[in-house]
């Protein structure tokens, strides 16, 4: 059974969305469902600060073991900051991913748009759980 946060919003693509101290600016993820699916996780690509990304198109990749796979924002905005940990230790992903192996923190112009996203029973029927 995946760990499916009740105080983050989702993506059907497994991204999770967390809100920051800064209301324009949130964090994003993948789920530990994701994380799980993927398996060892052994390299990631992101974007960098002040990098624009539309959302629903790809703002990088994650590589493991068994797969490469794009990861696609959530929303729409600029980069403030990339996990540069990941960098150097790319697993923290699959050992804690809505603590240290977050991805990125994005500035959205649109807040409407967080309420597009799943809620978190609304993912937890995504994945079957």
């Amino acid at each position: 059974m995946s760990n499916v946060p009740d105080d983050l919003v989702y993506t059907k693509e497994h991204e999770y969305v967390a809100r920051t101290n800064d209301p324009a600016v949130v964090r994003i993820g993948i789920t530990d469902y994701a994380q799980g699916e993927l398996g060892d996780v052994v390299f990631v690509n992101l974007p960098k600060a002040g990098d624009k990304v539309e959302g629903h198109q790809s703002f990088g990749t994650i590589e493991a073991v068994k797969a490469v796979s794009e990861l696609y924002a959530p929303l729409a905005g600029e980069v403030v900051e990339a996990n540069s940990a990941l960098e150097t230790d790319p697993a923290v992903v699959n050992r804690d991913p809505y603590g240290a192996g977050w991805m990125i923190d994005l500035r959205i112009g649109n807040q409407a748009e967080l309420e597009a996203l799943l809620a978190p029973s609304a993912y937890r029927a995504h994945i079957g759980e």
